[in-house]
């Protein structure tokens, strides 16, 4: 299922695996792990947030995934999302 994550990082916790490298080697990891088919960075309330949309196979995939974003002090949103592709053949079933 195409799920997106986005996360917001503490800015404390983030600063500080900003200046000890930390930060990079994670969210490399992340993109190593989850094979995103988007990822993006920026602000978000004020804070670090990177949002990622990829495939998750199965639920019990969530833990693996979203704790180094825990140990960054993140607060993680993980939502099933759609492309336009995937719009049409649902809203065609609905028709059906």
């Amino acid at each position: 299922m195409r799920v997106m994550l986005r996360a917001r990082l503490d800015t404390q916790i983030a600063n500080e695996a900003v200046k000890n490298g930390t930060l990079p080697k994670i969210m490399q990891e992340m993109s190593e792990r989850i094979k995103p088919e988007a990822a993006y960075f920026g602000p978000s309330d004020g804070k670090r947030c990177c949002t990622f949309v990829f495939d998750m196979q199965e639920s019990p995939e969530m833990p693996a995934i979203a704790e180094p974003l825990f140990e960054l002090g993140a607060e993680i949103e993980i939502h099933p999302i759609m492309n336009a592709e995937d719009l049409v053949k649902g809203l065609a079933a609905v028709r059906s």
